[in-house]
Parts: structure tokens; C-alpha cells; sequence
């Protein structure tokens, strides 16, 4: 088959090309309509319990996910000037198109009651202007003795103040967003210069687009770093400008291509999805490495280049379509886990790795069909005293001390074993930011003075209309809310409860000491003064009830405790809702994002275990398909699975937790890793024949031979993962650090721990079942027809 596809290439070189070009233009074009991500992705399924409660939600009560939040610690708060300051930057942030509403310390409000029309009215608890300190300290007064506020908008005993912008959910979900979040910080600038406050800014949709922005600015950072290191590597080896220009034309044009379908498929820019450009130019330039190593061995035997192209393409073809196949199968297993982020990623990043073998089979052997043979400096890479050197000594290692290499295996295998006993699971809203960015720092200023900006939502179904506001159950939601206090990880609570203690104080003239929840008596005076609010005043009890007030909420915001942690939490809280509202009486749920954020970190860790071990049995299915022998399957799984184990073992050993971001690793890098072995025992499978089914001399000429191409691309791809550790993003850099080092583990193994497993088990495995029927060998120097080989040139003359 593929002396017929070396054919169909070389002799319609031009056609292709143009075919590529012009596919190119069309994937560049579509290229410019791909779009950033500014939400998270659901990690849940949407049959999935938590997220159709979630939903629900939404639908009762609206999104919970468009507060923006701003912050500030002014012990001068109260001062004229700064109070002034602080209502002048909440009037600014007002006329911002994008933003509903405001409300502050500034906007804050008291119900008056009103005896005449028996209803409560809404009055400002400070006017637009205060000239005087005195008039300000008596407003601050009676504002203080309003615990609705208190630990709500403001932390009186740390002097921090909370500012809760509202933003348009249409803005958030048009590019527009991005300049809305700066228009507002630019409207703060004006504020902290005045006053010499620092401003802290979080909430969901500020962390959400500026994480967003952080990817966009990384995504071309990491393709000019991966092309600037693989293009530095490749000369250093080949000491040729043609070998670099060429290959990074493909995974150039990869590159565009990458992004064109992405664009095509709808799909967003996320921080996973980001990562696929960079990531296709590393996995792509060992395609290069492979074919030209190749094509310069053969050439160095005849000095015919069309002869060496097309021996190249038949000889190393099928073995770099089974490695980016396998590769591909790793990344295609995400597929399966039901989270549309980790789809996406997978989708995108298997096709286009078999896109880029496509282009590397393609336009290798056509560039140098146009360019003249190497010449002896360009072959010089061939005899690399250095790696040639290391070569022979793992050859040696093979050869005379496979008892120190299993021994040294088995110590590895203990420690791994010992490692993976510490390996915690969780995971953080914020864990990729690193721990100095600002994004971090203001969340955590949040966290301190008003116990965690994650939303997270108590939903009460009392199963019948007008149920919500009976005194049982205000009473019983009072008891609830008390008893959750008692955690610290917790805020305090905003809901339908809160806001009755809010109107008994107001019936009763404004004093604090009857801010508490009513009896039936008072329940239903103070209600009928609040059903007779209208307009917006109404909104303060419907936010908090469904239209028939069957259903009511308890609002709470949490620390970025970890999933770990919140499962545990999760857990309490469920005990406490149960010993309140017994389950036969009411339907209750905990909901909010924070919660589907923990159950969506959960599930998919557990999803990508099961991917993982979807591609270990995928990859040894190809592996069968490839050699028709069970036991050769099992002896070329070892070498690849023992990194795995060490890569887990460092994890447990340098407190790395297991998370989505990590757990990528193993999936990613076993297909990869995977590819050494396959081009190893091809070689391999070939010598058998050669040397008349001698082991030894098998193993030593194919560990010769392909021992070099593989420390090649292994230290291309150890360097090309390792420009993801510049990343602001933690887990981006445990990404591309972990498979790093696990492809470097695996280089080793594959050289020294596999040709001694193969020595060992001569003949167990190595006897006449061990067939190839995939895959066509070729001898190394058996005669072709050279008439197979014209090219027609331009002026029609054969070359």
C-alpha cells in the first residue's frame, strides 16, 4: 500500500500543493471567527441530578452568576471626603452601559413604616450629598444599628466595604463584555486616586474574563515559544536551515488548519482548547524528525533522492500513522467522559493530530523532491558521537546488566507504589492562578472579610402555594441559618427570613433589638404591610420567593474550600437541611455554582480514570492489531506504563493533587509515549527476519537504529511540553511539566527497560505467531524500479 501512496505523491507533487494551499486559505479564513470562552464550561452532563437542579434554579429564581463585586478597606469610609468619593465612583459605575444596577453601603435603604396606608416604604439610608461630618456620623448611626447589612455589604469589624454591581447577561455573553470589565476598573482608578484606597474586584464574571484574557495572551505566546524551541532543536540536530523551514511549514499550516476547525465545529477558546495549537507543533515536528532521519539514511546508502523519498515514505510511513493514531486514540478517549470542555479538546486535538501526519507524509517527501540532496555536513546528525555514544551504552545495559535494570525497575515500582499512597484529590475554583496574581489575592480578600464570593444556593420546596411564608417555616429556615453559621467557611445568609426580620424592625420603629422573626400574630401585620409594596419595592421579597411562594431560597456565598473539603461540607449542610425540613414534608436542594463546580470536579476525575484506562486498553488493541501476539502486547505495555506509575509517585511525593488539570497527563502522555515503542519493535520485527530470527542481533541493530530518532523527538517533545511551564496558570504548567517529565521516563524505558524485556523473554514472545500483518516490512536493501521513480519536471524532461 504504501509503495502506491509513494507513488501517488511524488508524481502529483503540484497538485497537492495546491490542494493544500487552497484548503489552507479556506481553514484561515474561517480561522478569524473563532471566539474566546468567557464562562466555564458545564463539567456535569446535562442529565446529570446537580446540574437539572442547578437549571431549575435558574429558571425560579434567575442567574446567580452576574454579580460583580468590588471591595475596599477605608477605616476613613465615614469621612466626608471619602464617603463622597465612594457615592461619586457607584454613580460612575451607574452610567456604564452594561451595568443594571449598583448597590452599596451608598444605596442602602430602610423601611419606614407608613401607619397611615399600612405599609412599609423604602427611604435611603444616606442622601446623594452630606456636607456635614456630624450629619454623616448620625446617618452612620442608625445605619450601623441595621443588622440586614451587617457582613453583607460591609465587615464593621475590619472596616471593609462591598460594592455588588449587576451586570447585563446579554453584555456578559458579547464581546462587549471585555471592555464593560474595563470601563469599570477605569472607573475605580479615579476612586483609588483620589483617596489612596486599593480597589479589590472579583465575583464570577470578573474571574471568568479575565482568565479568559490571560488565555487569549497566552495562546500566541505558546505558539511562538513552541515554534522558537522545536525550530532551535531541529538545526541543532540537523545543522540545516531547509530541514527547520520545512518542518516548520507544516506544523505551521497544521496550525491554521487547528484553528480553521475549531472555528467550524462553534466550538470556543478555552484553556484547554487554547492549548491545542502549541500542542499540535510538538507532536507534529517528531512526524519531521522521524521522515527526515530516514530520508538522510537512505540517502547516504545511494545518493538518489527520489529513491530515498520514496523509501522514506514506505518505511517509516505506516509506522508514524500507527504512532499518531495511537497518540490521537489518547486525547480521542476525553470524548467519552460526557464534559463538553473535555469533548471539545479531545475532538479538536485527535483530528488534528492525524491531520498533521496527513500534511508531514505529504509535504516532506514533496519539498525535498524540489531541493537538492543533502550534502555531507547535513548528514553529519547521522554520526553523532554524543548520541550515538549514549546509544551504544544502553546498548551494553541491554546486552550485560538486565538484572540491575529490573532491579533498579523493581525499587522504582515500590517508591511508585509509596508516592501514589500520597496522592490527594481536589480541586479549586482558582487553582491554576497562581497565589500572586491579583485575581487570587482579591478572591482571598474577599474570603477573609466576608467568608467566600462562590455562590451557593439552599432551596426549600414547601409543596403547596403561599407554603414559604407560613411561621413554621420561617422559623425552621431562622433555625437553619443559625445552625450553618457555626461554619466558618460559610457567609451570612441573604433570604426571605432576613428580609421579615428586616420589616419586624421596621414595624417596630427601626429598633434593632426587634430584628428577629416574627409570631403568627406579627407575621401577619408585618406581611400585609409588605404586600402592599409595589413596583421595584416588591422585588425585595420576589428574589427570594417563586411566583407562587411555594418555593423560597437561601442565599450564601463560600470560601474556595476545594472539592474535597466541600464534599464534606456538602455533606453537613445536607444533614442539617434534612434534621430541619424532614424530606416527607419538603423538597430541598443545594444548588449554586460553587456546588455544581465541586460535583463537576468530581465526576470528572472519576470520567478520566476511565478514559485513561480507555486508552491503555484502545492503544494495546492497536498494538494486537499490529503484531497478532498477545505477549508481545503485554511486554510493550510495561515500558509505557511504568512511567506512568513514576510520574503519579512524583505527584504523591511533591503534593501535586489529583485534579482535572493533572489528570490530563496520563492519557496524553501514554499515547505519546506509546509511539517509541512502536517504531522500536517495527525495527525490531524487521531485524527478526533479517538476521534469521537471532534475538540479539535483532535487538541491538533496531535499538541502533531507531535509538537515536526517538532520543530526537523525545527531547523535542521533552522541551516542547516544558514551554507550558511559563504559563500563569498552575495547572497548564503541571500539564506540560508532568508529561515532560513522563516522556523522559518513558524514552529511558523504552530503551533500556523493553530490548531487555525482549532479551529475557526470547522465546516466549519472539517465535513465528509474532506476525505483522498491518504493517508491510521492507528489506533495507532489497532493488526498486527506478522507472517508478520519474518525475515529470516543468519543461517535461524526467529527473
Amino acid at each position: 500500500m504504501w509503495i502506491g501512496i509513494a507513488r501517488i505523491i511524488l508524481k502529483n507533487r503540484i497538485l497537492i500543493l495546491v490542494a493544500i494551499l487552497i484548503i489552507t486559505l479556506f481553514m484561515g479564513y474561517n480561522a478569524r471567527n473563532i471566539q474566546m470562552s468567557y464562562q466555564y464550561a458545564p463539567l456535569l452532563p446535562e442529565d446529570d441530578p446537580a446540574y437539572i437542579e442547578y437549571e431549575s434554579f435558574i429558571k425560579h429564581f434567575g442567574n446567580e452568576g452576574n454579580l460583580l463585586v468590588v471591595g475596599v478597606k477605608d477605616n476613613d469610609f465615614f469621612s466626608v471626603s471619602h464617603f463622597k468619593c465612594w457615592n461619586d465612583f457607584s454613580e460612575r459605575l451607574k452610567n456604564i452601559d452594561g451595568v443594571k444596577s449598583v448597590f452599596s453601603v451608598s444605596q442602602a435603604y430602610r423601611l419606614v413604616k407608613n401607619k397611615q396606608q399600612k405599609k412599609f416604604e423604602i427611604k435611603p439610608a444616606f442622601p446623594d450629598k452630606v456636607k456635614y461630618q456630624s450629619t454623616l456620623d448620625s446617618l452612620k448611626e442608625a445605619f450601623e444599628k441595621l443588622p440586614f447589612y451587617k457582613n453583607i455589604i460591609y465587615n464593621p469589624k475590619n472596616d471593609v466595604y462591598m460594592m455588588a454591581i449587576t451586570l447585563d447577561e446579554n453584555i456578559l455573553h458579547s464581546p462587549q463584555r471585555v471592555k464593560l470589565v474595563e470601563d469599570i476598573v477605569e472607573a475605580g482608578k479615579k476612586y483609588e486616586k483620589t483617596t489612596g484606597n486599593k480597589l479589590h474586584y472579583s465575583g464570577l464574571p470578573y474571574i471568568r474574563i479575565v482568565t479568559a484574557e490571560m488565555i487569549k495572551r497566552e495562546l500566541n505566546m505558546f505558539i511562538y515559544l513552541a515554534l522558537g524551541v522545536t525550530a532551535l532543536i531541529i538545526f541543532i540536530f540537523f545543522r540545516s536551515f531547509k530541514v527547520v523551514l520545512s518542518s516548520m511549514l507544516v506544523v505551521g499550516i497544521a496550525v491554521i488548519w487547528a484553528l480553521g476547525i475549531q472555528a467550524l465545529f462553534g466550538y470556543k477558546i478555552t484553556i484547554l482548547t487554547g492549548m491545542i495549537p502549541p500542542l499540535i507543533i510538538v507532536i507534529g515536528i517528531p512526524n519531521t524528525v522521524f521522515l527526515l532521519n530516514k530520508y538522510h539514511q537512505e540517502y547516504r546508502k545511494h545518493n538518489n533522492k527520489i529513491k530515498a523519498l520514496q523509501r522514506m515514505i514506505r518505511k517509516i510511513g505506516n509506522a508514524t500513522f500507527l504512532t499518531n493514531l495511537t497518540t490521537a486514540a489518547g486525547f480521542g478517549t476525553f470524548i467519552f467522559t460526557s464534559s463538553k470542555i473535555l469533548v471539545e479538546f479531545g475532538t479538536v486535538a485527535a483530528i488534528n493530530i492525524m491531520i498533521v501526519f496527513v500534511l508531514s507524509i505529504l509535504l516532506i517527501p514533496i519539498i525535498f523532491s524540489f531541493l537538492p540532496g543533502p550534502n555531507a555536513r547535513h548528514l553529519n546528525h547521522l554520526d553523532n558521537k554524543l548520541i550515538t555514544g549514549i546509544v551504544e551504552r544502553l546498548v551494553k545495559i541491554s546486552l550485560n546488566h538486565r538484572n540491575a535494570v529490573y532491579i533498579v525497575t523493581g525499587i522504582i515500582l515500590v517508591l511508585g507504589i509509596i508516592g501514589i499512597t500520597r496522592i490527594k484529590t481536589t480541586g479549586y475554583m482558582l487553582d491554576d492562578i497562581p497565589h500572586d496574581n491579583a485575581l487570587y489575592i482579591d478572591l482571598k480578600f474577599f474570603e477573609e472579610n466576608f467568608n467566600g464570593m462562590m455562590p451557593l444556593e439552599i432551596v426549600i420546596d414547601t409543596k403547596k402555594p403561599n407554603g414559604a411564608i407560613q411561621s413554621s417555616v420561617l422559623r425552621k429556615m431562622d433555625k437553619l441559618q443559625k445552625e450553618l453559621a457555626e461554619y466558618p467557611e460559610i457567609s451570612a445568609p441573604l433570604s426571605l427570613v432576613e428580609v421579615v426580620k428586616f420589616a419586624r424592625q421596621a414595624f417596630y420603629n427601626g429598633k434593632e433589638k426587634y430584628y428577629g422573626v416574627p409570631g403568627n400574630q406579627e407575621r401577619n401585620f408585618i406581611l400585609s404591610y409588605v404586600g402592599k409594596m409595589k413596583g421595584n419595592q416588591s422585588d425585595i421579597v420576589s428574589s427570594f420567593v417563586d411566583s407562587t411562594k411555594q418555593k423560597t431560597r437561601i442565599s450564601f456565598r463560600v470560601e474556595d474550600i476545594g472539592s474535597t473539603r466541600m464534599e464534606v461540607l456538602d455533606k453537613n449542610i445536607r444533614a442539617s437541611i434534612d434534621s430541619v425540613f424532614t424530606p416527607k414534608r419538603y423538597n430541598t436542594s443545594i444548588t449554586g455554582s460553587s456546588v455544581v463546580f465541586f460535583k463537576g470536579t468530581s465526576y470528572l476525575i472519576r470520567n478520566l480514570f476511565t478514559s485513561l484506562m480507555l486508552a491503555i486498553l484502545l492503544i494495546a488493541s492497536f498494538m494486537a492489531w499490529m503484531f497478532s501476539s498477545k505477549r508481545m502486547v503485554m511486554v510493550s505495555l510495561i515500558p509505557n506504563l511504568i512511567p506512568l506509575i513514576m510520574t503519579a509517585a512524583l505527584m504523591g511525593y511533591f503534593g501535586i493533587s489529583i485534579k482535572p488539570s493533572t489528570i490530563l497527563v496520563f492519557s496524553i502522555a501514554f499515547g505519546i509515549s506509546v509511539d517509541d515503542t512502536i517504531h522500536f519493535l517495527a525495527k525490531y520485527r524487521l531485524e527478526l527476519e533479517e538476521t534469521n530470527w537471532s534475538i540479539r542481533a535483532a535487538v541491538v541493530l533496531a535499538l541502533r537504529e531507531t535509538g537515536v530518532s526517538m532520543i530526537y523527538t523525545s527531547i523535542i517533545l521533552f522541551f516542547g511540553f516544558g514551554v507550558f511551564s511559563v504559563s500563569e496558570f498552575g495547572g497548564t504548567v503541571a500539564l506540560g511539566v508532568l508529561v515532560a517529565i513522563t516522556l523522559l521516563f518513558a524514552l529511558f524505558s523504552n530503551l533500556i527497560l523493553l530490548p531487555s524485556l525482549l532479551l529475557t523473554l526470547e522465546k516466549t514472545i519472539s517465535n513465528k505467531s509474532f506476525k505483522e500483518p498491518l504493517m508491510q516490512i521492507y528489506d533495507e536493501d532489497e532493488d526498486i524500479e527506478l522507472d517508478d521513480l520519474k518525475i515529470e519536471s516543468r519543461n517535461g524532461n524526467n529527473n
